[in-house]
């Protein structure tokens, strides 16, 4: 090879990245809003559907079905298009994109999503589930579950079915052998309030367990929130999504994050018959939708919003006495008791 030819192959050739150098700065990869929304979905509407069925049968029913009687389907199939039109209503304009696809944008957020929580509120439940000044004994790793679940005292008093005594050895026993096997309705007792069931009341308590609240802020407001204390540098995923109210799936998707922390499973799956999480999650839909139980769920709900929503508040409170907007509520009254009075005095 001539002179020339080397020169020209050596101007061709690239040159070497020095890797003692910050190399150049990498264009940040803009995520679909799909998968926004999907995160928020999955935590407050529903957490384990199947988004392809959904947005079909969504779709047929705005389209093909949309003159079908409401009677006509199924309570399963209305409760299904109740959650579909909720994932319209979460953004404007989403029901344009959803008609191109988005399923696996809107999968992907969900499963997101539940994937972060899961991680973060492993180690987070063990600190919560601790007594005060105490340690657990034996303690319990962060990162290895195999001595979760009935394996241990403190989580497998909080797994134990309500109605069955696990202060009672054989219990105890068959419960960590597997001999008795607990399926997802079978409501564990870490979801009442001081972990106390009343077979006489069983509503009372329910739902309302210290637990269960340490969760939920640390998933929607901030892990610091649990505490009280203001520590949080970026905004919770409440004020994020503009969430202003608690959602009962919401309340189902903690109590379901929870219950999987505490069991001695590694991996969180809809399928797993072990823990069973997708009949649990749904069974508390189930009562939450109940239309005999509304009265204790509405209480419930009111109940939660104070707990994480401060100035959540369902009293209307009467202007203070003698104030600008009482003297004109005063005012105005007064003038359609006039108006009022001489509709009547002028009627034949």
């Amino acid at each position: 090879m001539s002179e020339s030819e080397d020169q020209q192959s050596c101007g061709q050739r690239r040159k070497p990245v020095d890797a003692l150098q910050l190399g150049p700065r990498k264009r940040p990869s803009a995520t679909d809003p799909l998968v926004h929304y999907g995160h928020h979905f999955g935590r407050t509407v529903h957490t384990l559907c199947n988004f392809q069925a959904l947005l079909t049968n969504g779709i047929l029913r705005m389209g093909e079905l949309a003159d079908t009687p409401e009677e006509n389907f199924t309570a399963e199939e209305r409760c299904e298009h109740r959650v579909f039109q909720e994932l319209l209503k979460s953004v404007a304009g989403l029901e344009e994109r959803l008609m191109q696809g988005g399923d696996d944008e809107l999968t992907k957020g969900a499963s997101g999503a539940r994937g972060d929580d899961t991680k973060s509120l492993k180690g987070s439940v063990l600190d919560w589930i601790t007594p005060k000044g105490q340690n657990l004994v034996p303690p319990l790793a962060r990162n290895i579950k195999v001595d979760h679940g009935f394996h241990h005292e403190r989580t497998g008093a909080l797994l134990c079915p309500a109605g069955l005594d696990w202060s009672n050895s054989e219990t105890k026993a068959k419960l960590k052998s597997g001999e008795i096997i607990v399926t997802g309705d079978q409501w564990p007792l870490f979801l009442y309030a001081d972990y106390y069931y009343d077979p006489e009341d069983p509503w009372n308590g329910l739902f309302r367990s210290a637990l269960l609240v340490c969760a939920y802020r640390h998933v929607f407001t901030s892990p610091s929130s649990v505490d009280r204390e203001p520590k949080a540098t970026r905004s919770g995923n409440a004020r994020i999504h503009g969430m202003t109210r608690v959602t009962l799936p919401s309340i189902a998707y903690i109590a379901t994050q929870i219950r999987f922390s505490l069991t001695s499973s590694p991996v969180f799956s809809r399928t797993d018959t072990v823990t069973d999480s997708e009949r649990f999650y749904n069974s508390v839909l189930d009562i939450f939708e109940d239309p005999d139980e509304k009265q204790e769920v509405n209480d419930l709900t009111v109940w939660w919003n104070r707990q994480i929503f401060p100035s959540y508040s369902t009293a209307q409170r009467p202007p203070v006495k003698n104030s600008a907007l009482a003297r004109i509520r005063e005012k105005r009254a007064r003038t359609k008791e006039v108006s009022a009075g001489d509709g009547d005095g002028g009627s034949v």
